[in-house]
């Protein structure tokens, strides 16, 4: 039996192993053995996982072999551009891959649902123009006022039956894990989009919502610094209260309302022309259109205010809670 397969023989049996595990068994060299994970790595038939000295390997789980369904190659290029899972032991699985994986794992049947998956993201692409989807329809059914001109998502937070979407992925495990990596490569794919928004309306200042949850890595403090924005910058505070209610865990659309008004703060003084306020996610909209409201009170803007989340809800008032 060849060593690669002896190695995942006794990843299977096992679950994981360290090099030096892996080397005392076979009975060679750990130079020997790093060489045979190195391929099995770049063939992506194992995982590692832990830094050094604490590195283990794992095999990927298995996936079901695409050999044996009915995908066209037009249905493969649109999962492999789409579809993204993390699965629950922190592996990435992309594309087609990642697809038949969540199919194995809830028991469907991966030709009939990477077609049902396609015409998902057809009827979502409905939404979308130019590369934004507009969330003004969802504010004027959630709000009896709308202080913002506009709202755009990069895109949905997660699509039903599908779950999360590639975007809400990253954005999930990039705010959660406060991996700079994950930070850098959600940031440089939204980047574009962000900057077009600024050409599109003319925005001469920009405020990012602040964060609730103390974390050693902000996600937002990150996207400003990164997207070097050759704007002005609005000052927007979020104030420490006796307790942080953070907005995700409330249920009611008022108690969101009341949330936003009472601890964002605008300090500004200074007047802008068309302002561009950034979060990262939009359940209901509370945040964003109660910020906008202080600034109109406060007649700081001349021009537009233009709102704009990472992602968003699909439907009119919706609790994104993860994020």
């Amino acid at each position: 039996m060849k060593t690669s397969e002896c190695i995942k023989q006794y990843l299977f049996k096992n679950q994981q192993a360290s090099g030096r595990e892996l080397a005392d068994y076979l009975g060679i060299t750990d130079r020997a053995v790093r060489k045979q994970l190195a391929s099995l790595l770049l063939e992506k038939q194992i995982t590692k996982k832990g830094r050094p000295p604490k590195v283990f390997y794992q095999l990927i789980p298995a996936i079901i072999p695409l050999t044996s369904h009915n995908l066209n190659p037009k249905q493969i290029e649109i999962i492999d551009t789409n579809y993204l899972i993390i699965t629950p032991g922190g592996e990435r699985i992309e594309g087609v891959k990642g697809f038949a994986y969540w199919c194995a794992k809830t028991n469907q049947p991966l030709s009939k649902t990477a077609k049902d998956y396609v015409s998902a993201l057809a009827k979502y692409q409905r939404y979308r123009r130019h590369g934004l989807i507009s969330g003004m329809s969802k504010l004027k059914h959630t709000f009896g006022r709308v202080y913002l001109d506009e709202l755009y998502y990069l895109d949905f937070y997660s699509l039903e039956r599908f779950g999360k979407t590639r975007l809400g992925q990253l954005l999930l495990y990039a705010k959660q894990s406060q991996d700079k990596k994950l930070i850098s490569e959600l940031i440089g794919g939204i980047k574009k989009q962000i900057k077009a928004v600024i050409i599109k309306h003319r925005i001469t200042s920009v405020g990012f919502i602040p964060p609730t949850v103390k974390r050693q890595v902000q996600l937002m403090k990150e996207l400003e610094k990164k997207l070097h924005l050759n704007l002005r910058t609005i000052s927007l505070t979020k104030i420490k209260t006796t307790v942080i209610v953070p907005q995700k865990t409330l249920s009611k659309l008022a108690d969101r309302i009341e949330n936003a008004r009472q601890t964002i703060i605008v300090e500004e003084k200074n007047q802008h022309n068309n302002l561009l306020l950034i979060d990262d996610a939009v359940g209901s909209g509370a945040t964003l259109n109660e910020t906008a409201a202080q600034i109109r009170a406060k007649k700081l803007v001349k021009g537009k205010i233009i709102g704009l989340a990472i992602t968003g809800s699909f439907k009119g008032f919706e609790v994104i809670s993860e994020v």
